[in-house]
């Protein structure tokens, strides 16, 4: 698309029919160079120049409307019955009740009968023609020619009441697709109602009630005990509990204190906060939640891919059957004209492809809107499908199995040195080291109240330690490696820490370049929840799960064991991870990486689907993973592949039910069983099925 684009919010489009004629229209608007329109969250993007009112010229047929995608619409809850349309659905239904009840009184011959359908099918059937008209005079073939051409026949063979009866069955199954995409895109409406409009700002000794849009960076927002939080920022005063529920799908509120992040659309549930926005409302977190989720929807998921496939040849197809029904038999074998044209009448009005259309989108629609209202943010149609048919998952250790802040779980002294001469010494070197375990150490000696020492002629040994001089004496901390290697270490000790190592925990060893003074074991601690996780996912029918980690194969072991993973990669560099992947996908197809989003960006984009944990504020995650899982909560990995497999089940469901309906009525045409009412109503309760069976994924809570 060029830089000259508008996008638009749309209402009043009703079916995926009217969305590809109305795309289709702009199209046609000379200025416009290209048009991308996303039916699931009811917006359009424009490139080019289009005035409003001439997209909704584009638009007139299905009475759609158009606003500039920042301007704040309040939706006219108009009573079903209120509905233009409906109304008239409603007064077609009574003159098709007169008409039955005339054809009883006085004969289905008679013109007070004829006049009655007459009017029913007139009434109900208006906007149906004014189309079906249009299109039969460019030959363009869809539900609305079908139904057309059908109502036209049964009114020429006489069968006036079939005609009118079809004419309110069709009208009742538009409004049921209109009403199943209102129900799924509330998914998005109800994301974008999470935060407040508008926010108390203190300027200088003022506090105003400023809009969103108007709030600069900087400003101090002032948030009330049980108020929603209107922008991103970070805690400026106060201390208080916050809901984050709406974001992350946590249930339970986390203590924020100055400093602290928090989000738009959050609540505030005790304490009086002051907040700094860090960002525009169009940049906060929730605000590209709604933009990833619309997003999302718009893009075509395989399975719907496959349906609007077929249903462009399928259509067509119908129309010639159709007519090879109503033409040979007569032709060929001596058939009644009108018996004939009345059956293929049945085989279009039963053609219909609205259930089949309809099958995948409102099922994707409603399964990633759920998904994001829970705190799982998955970035399309595609993803959502492929997560369905994982067999294999790959986790990153740190952060994602474990708690990711390593821990002192012992203190050792070898020598003549205390355990806190020990510490003292390692922490004041491990000051100045960039290790990961070296903040484990220092947070222990804070806590111990260690004092640490000056030290001189600091040296970092890559890839297995550090070394100082304190008070003229070298001394050394680091892997096992670095003493096997270079220094001295007896066997004694080795036994010591294979002992350690093969509980999980990562050893520091202390020393001088003549003896070992002490050690140091270090643990990241296991999540609590990482071993039901584990056993849900193998529940779900993953097959294999794997652990992808820098630490040694000791310690991997045993994290791996006491969590019952199937596999552990243990020593891996990034690169390494990456090859795993790789050499896991050509193995069993399908593989997920869990990871942070940061440092396994590689892993997660050559995974078959990238899942980063704490999506929430972080940005990074939010745009390399297919994924994000919002909340630092790997509780929401099984809800995701649940509501994943439940909408692959779900949308199976759908084409299987769709096409074996049509199949079955084909088959009931051919004896003459199947009749025209029969025909819609049967097209009617297979999209009354098909959209009640995917609006199950709006209450999915795996």
């Amino acid at each position: 698309m060029s830089e000259n684009q508008n996008v638009y919010q749309l209402q009043n489009l009703s079916c995926t029919n009217c969305a590809a004629k109305f795309e289709k229209n702009i199209r046609e608007i000379p200025t416009v160079e290209d048009v991308k329109l996303n039916f699931g969250a009811s917006k359009i993007t424009v490139a080019g120049e289009a005035s409003i009112e001439q997209l909704e010229r584009a638009g007139s047929f299905d009475g759609i409307r158009v606003y500039p995608e920042k301007q704040r619409i309040i939706e006219k809850k108009d009573p079903f019955w209120k509905k233009r349309e409906n109304q008239t659905t409603f007064v077609s239904l009574l003159f098709l009740i007169f008409g039955y009840i005339s054809s009883v009184q006085v004969g289905e011959e008679h013109a007070m009968t004829i006049g009655l359908f007459a009017l029913a099918i007139l009434i109900g059937g208006f906007s149906l023609f004014k189309e079906g008209f249009k299109n039969l005079a460019t030959l363009q073939f869809d539900m609305t020619t079908l139904m057309t051409i059908a109502v036209i026949g049964a009114a020429a063979i006489g069968e006036w009441g079939e005609g009118a009866v079809v004419v309110f069955l069709f009208a009742i199954s538009e409004a049921l697709e209109t009403y199943s995409m209102d129900k799924a895109r509330n998914s998005i409406r109800s994301l974008m109602d999470i935060a407040p409009n508008t926010a108390i700002i203190r300027r200088g000794a003022q506090e105003l009630e400023v809009d969103v849009d108007d709030i600069q960076i900087g400003d101090i927002m002032v948030i009330k005990p049980g108020q929603k939080l209107a922008m991103d920022g970070e805690v400026a005063k106060g201390a208080s509990s916050i809901n984050q529920a709406a974001i992350t799908g946590e249930s339970v509120p986390v203590h924020k204190a100055i400093g602290d992040e928090v989000f738009a659309g959050t609540l505030n549930e005790e304490g009086a906060l002051e907040v700094r926005v860090t960002k525009k409302s169009e940049d906060t977190t929730i605000a590209k939640i709604i933009h990833l989720v619309e997003e999302a929807q718009a893009e075509r998921a395989p399975s719907q891919q496959f349906v609007d496939k077929f249903a462009k040849y399928y259509t067509p197809a119908i129309l010639v059957i159709s007519m090879l029904v109503a033409v040979l038999p007569p032709l060929l074998f001596g058939g009644e004209w009108s018996e004939w044209i009345y059956r293929g009448l049945a085989v279009l009005v039963v053609g219909c492809p609205c259930a089949l259309v309809i099958s995948t989108p409102v099922a994707i629609v409603t399964a990633i809107g759920n998904a994001a209202r829970n705190g799982v943010l998955i970035k399309g149609g595609i993803h959502l499908e492929e997560t369905g048919r994982l067999n294999v998952i790959a986790f990153d250790k740190t952060g994602t199995l474990t708690q990711g802040t390593p821990e002192v779980t012992d203190i050792i002294s070898l020598s003549d040195m205390s355990v806190d001469e020990v510490l003292e010494t390692a922490a004041s070197i491990e000051k100045l080291s960039q290790h990961p375990l070296a903040s484990a150490i220092l947070r222990k000696a804070e806590k111990s109240n260690i004092n640490l020492t000056e030290v001189e002629n600091f040296q970092s040994i890559t890839g297995k330690g550090a070394k100082a001089e304190i008070h003229n004496q070298t001394y050394y901390i680091g892997s096992p490696n670095l003493f096997t290697e270079t220094l001295k270490m007896s066997s004694d000790i080795q036994k010591e820490v294979e002992a350690l190592q093969a509980v999980g925990k990562t050893v520091m060893l202390l020393g001088s370049r003549d003896e070992v003074k002490g050690y140091i074991a270090v643990a990241d601690q296991i999540r609590s929840s990482s071993s039901t996780i584990i056993q849900k996912l193998y529940d779900l029918g993953i097959q294999k799960t794997v652990m992808l980690t820098g630490d040694n194969q000791l310690a991997a072991n045993a994290i791996g064991k006491q969590l019952n993973l199937t596999d552990v990669k243990s020593d891996l560099m990034p690169e390494d991870k990456l090859a795993t992947i790789k050499s896991l996908r050509e193995q069993f197809g399908k593989v997920a990486m869990v990871g942070d989003g940061v440092n396994d960006a590689p892993a997660l984009a050559s995974s078959t689907v990238g899942i980063a944990m704490g999506g929430a504020g972080t940005d990074t995650a939010l745009e390399t993973a297919d994924i994000a899982l919002m909340a630092d909560d790997l509780n929401k990995l099984p809800y995701t592949i649940g509501l994943s497999r439940k909408t692959l089940k779900i949308i199976y469901q759908n084409v299987a039910f769709a096409l074996g309906l049509k199949v079955l009525a084909l088959l009931l045409i051919i004896p003459g069983w199947l009749t025209l009412w029969m025909a819609i109503f049967a097209d009617m309760g297979a999209t009354l099925i098909v959209v009640l069976n995917s609006l199950r994924l709006m209450k999915s809570r795996y």
